[in-house]
């Protein structure tokens, strides 16, 4: 993490010291949350809509932290504090981030996209860590306060860092590849998230595409060579001098393309040709991982990683949770736990997933509301209906306002009784307790503001 002296934290974010500090006081480490001060660090008082970090400078300090930010606009300014004054401490925590980046020779990859980011980070952050000393984003602090807190964790020997980027809006992935300056950037795919907020997929793509506003001269974009929307805006959006282009996808039209995929009861296997016919692993599910593995493949290459350490890297992945998480019931059921996120995008890759998996009795999705979709929510909702098949699923099982249109869709389909919506958690999982068995599947896919966690939680503890 970030080590510098009172000083140098002042002039890496044009700051004044108004309370003449000594100027050689020792700074280790920084944080926005006095829950989590440790001795040294530098306290940035971050103002939300409900709450000033101002309010508990001094608590603070009383835990350990050696100086904290102020802004300028919150006058008096304390004259029993060690105060760095700063015009904004938001902007000000941003600017020290990109300064001390500066000061490192780490190679730093990005990651964006609609969905799969964070486990495209975690793919190639496992494969990086077989050759160099890599640092990544810890869960999803992939936003304007979260990165740069993730950079300034950062160790100064640190060789490769990964990146997550997210955004709710137009110029947020701007601002963030502005501070960390990438040498890479993947773009994972456009799905339909942040459709409320930016109105169209064309504009999801242009935010998306923001990525490549900081990076390095001469650097590698990476990016889904399935999606025409990347391919057709890219002429128009700013970019380094000498980008390097780097297609992935399920299909041959792209740079690298998966020849054949089989999956067992614990991951997934899959060929690539353009690698010498080499065979891969990973320890997760589904095609759409596949798909984010051969971004992490490309960029860990270009990075310098040899085959044998991207096939140990990939095969030894560990993901952050609730992104098809397989678990296991005392009964022996099966439980999918998808239930971090959800779009349109991403729950039909979780319906392909389990359409394609063998060896199970009965096959059952439980799926809540996918927000933030804008004007076409209800349209959204009963696409997927309509998109669910008879023949290769058993039951659907839906929770929410939204996902009555869902069950009502897929309704005109399946069997009756087959399909069934509840307006509480707590009805699905008694439900589904009553009819499943322990050589059957359950896949649980929803928005994160539905916890469907709770019935994974509910499956996983009554099911014997």
């Amino acid at each position: 993490m970030i080590r510098r002296t009172f000083e140098q934290i002042r002039l890496m974010v044009n700051g004044t010291n108004p309370n003449g500090v000594d100027e050689d006081l020792e700074i280790e480490g920084v944080s926005k949350d006095t829950r989590s001060i440790k001795m040294g660090n530098l306290y940035v008082p971050i103002i939300g809509e409900n709450f000033d970090g101002h309010a508990f400078a001094q608590e603070a300090i009383d835990k350990g932290a050696a100086a904290t930010l102020w802004q300028e606009d919150h006058q008096p300014v304390p004259a029993n504090m060690p105060v760095i004054l700063v015009p904004d401490a938001l902007a000000a925590l941003q600017q020290l981030a990109h300064a001390y980046r500066q000061e490192l020779p780490v190679r730093i990859i990005a990651v964006t996209g609609s969905n799969g980011k964070t486990t495209t980070k975690d793919m190639v952050a496992s494969i990086l860590r077989t050759t160099y000393k890599v640092h990544k984003t810890a869960g999803n602090l992939n936003g304007h306060i979260g990165l740069p807190l993730t950079i300034l964790e950062m160790s100064e020997d640190t060789q490769m860092a990964v990146l997550e980027m997210g955004m709710r809006g137009r110029h947020e992935i701007e601002l963030l590849s502005n501070i960390a300056e990438p040498e890479a950037a993947i773009i994972t795919n456009i799905g339909e998230s942040h459709l409320e907020l930016l109105g169209s997929r064309e504009e999801i793509a242009r935010a998306k595409l923001e990525v490549m506003h900081g990076m390095k001269e001469g650097g590698l974009l990476i990016y889904n060579g399935d999606e025409p929307l990347i391919e057709a805006l890219l002429p128009e959006m700013p970019k380094p001098k000498g980008l390097l282009r780097y297609r992935f996808g399920a299909t041959d039209k792209s740079d690298i393309s998966p020849t054949g995929i089989l999956l067992d009861d614990q991951g997934t296997h899959f060929t690539l040709e353009t690698n010498g016919g080499l065979t891969f692993y990973i320890p997760m599910l589904g095609q759409h991982n596949v798909i984010n593995a051969l971004a992490a493949i490309a960029v860990s290459k270009y990075m310098g990683v040899s085959d044998a350490d991207v096939i140990r890297g990939l095969k030894t992945v560990k993901l952050t949770g609730m992104r098809i998480e397989q678990l296991k019931a005392p009964s022996g059921l099966t439980v999918l736990n998808d239930a971090y996120n959800s779009s349109p995008t991403s729950t039909r890759a979780a319906i392909e997933l389990l359409e394609m998996l063998e060896g199970y009795r009965r096959k059952i999705i439980i799926l809540g509301d996918m927000l933030e979709l804008g004007d076409r929510e209800e349209a959204y909702h009963q696409e997927i209906g309509d998109r669910l098949n008879p023949d290769r699923i058993d039951y659907v099982y839906a929770c929410g306002p939204l996902s009555r249109k869902l069950a009502e869709a897929a309704a005109k389909k399946f069997k009756p009784g087959h399909v069934r919506w509840f307006e509480k958690k707590e009805e699905i999982i008694a439900d589904v307790l009553r009819i499943v068995k322990p050589e059957d599947v359950v896949l649980v896919k929803a928005s994160r503001g539905m916890k469907l966690e709770d019935v994974v939680s509910g499956l996983l503890r009554q099911s014997r």
